[in-house]
């Protein structure tokens, strides 16, 4: 389901500046005359990837992320020779797969580094290249990403592997409050019929037992870019005319003038709106407090309140 937009990616100038990159970068992995306590530069191409990586490294690391921009679609994300930089310096990145980040295979490939490690969260999952790329809103995933950055952080940094093993666990245990909050969603609105602009949070909404009523075929179009059939727009909007439905789930992050139509007539007929995003917001400060702010918006749009 990998949307299928263009990524444009200016090869020439990233490709020359990764060479240079490769051989002159200041401030990369440990590199002669940086001392043995120098950070290890990694990388998680989505932020909550990079959010990950620095509470399981925590001052041992240096991490970064390409995709972190609020106001952009990440599906449409152009890499630029700063991009290229930071491929170039991380012994470590976190790609997410499945079509979402394929420009990093590029990247990736045009400054290679022996000693690289890159987990790449589709293969960590043993998930299909057809299936949902929002794969962080599955609640089963991210306890497994950590573990292999865990172990790759182990790998590369032997003499620290006990500390990123205790934060490892201090991770998964911080997303305990999800879990609670999914099966407590889960117990009162079971069954409960909602709609979405976009199947971005569809592995939660599942995990919570909501019965999605918008038309796989619309959802898919969105997801793709393309304009939706009529038909599917007309039932869409039936949805929440009708009040079909008790909650719209709109993705605030990638928007469309018919999204922004859906948005508008949900707000016209006092549909409970929550945005859900694809990247971490700025006002959120790690993965588990984005997460559990829209699932308590989430509970209390079901609940009946705005």
């Amino acid at each position: 389901m990998g949307r299928v937009r263009g990524i444009a990616v200016v090869w020439g100038m990233v490709v020359a500046i990764v060479g240079l990159v490769a051989c002159t970068s200041p401030g990369a992995s440990v590199s002669p005359g940086a001392t043995s306590t120098a950070p290890i530069a990694v990388l998680g191409t989505e932020n909550f990837y990079a959010d990950l990586l620095t509470q399981i490294g925590g001052s041992s690391v240096r991490a970064s992320s390409l995709l972190k921009d609020p106001n952009v679609d990440p599906h449409s994300y152009e890499a630029s020779p700063q991009a290229a930089t930071l491929v170039a310096d991380a012994r470590l990145v976190i790609l997410n797969g499945i079509g979402y980040d394929d420009f990093m295979r590029k990247l990736l490939d045009a400054s290679p580094k022996a000693d690289r490690v890159v987990i790449e969260v589709q293969q960590v999952l043993g998930v299909a290249d057809d299936v949902n790329p929002h794969v962080w809103y599955d609640p089963k995933a991210m306890p497994k990403v950590a573990e292999a950055a865990s172990a790759a952080l182990s790998k590369l940094d032997p003499a620290n592997a006990s500390a990123y093993a205790k934060q490892k666990d201090a991770y998964v245990l911080a997303l305990q409050p999800l879990n609670e909050k999914i099966a407590q969603i889960k117990t009162k609105y079971s069954g409960a019929p909602i709609a979405f602009t976009e199947d971005v949070a569809g592995y939660l909404t599942n995990a919570m037992g909501l019965e999605v009523k918008t038309p796989g075929s619309f959802m898919k179009a969105i997801e793709q870019g393309t304009d939706p059939a009529p038909a599917d727009v007309a039932a869409e909007r039936d949805l929440i005319t009708g009040k079909k439905v008790k909650v719209l789930m709109y993705n605030s992050q990638v928007t469309s003038p018919i999204t922004q139509q859906i948005h508008d007539l949900a707000e016209k007929n006092g549909v409970p709106i929550v945005g859900v995003a694809e990247t971490i917001p700025p006002e959120f400060h790690t993965f588990q407090e984005w997460q559990l702010a829209q699932m308590d918006q989430l509970e209390k749009a079901l609940a009946g309140g705005r």
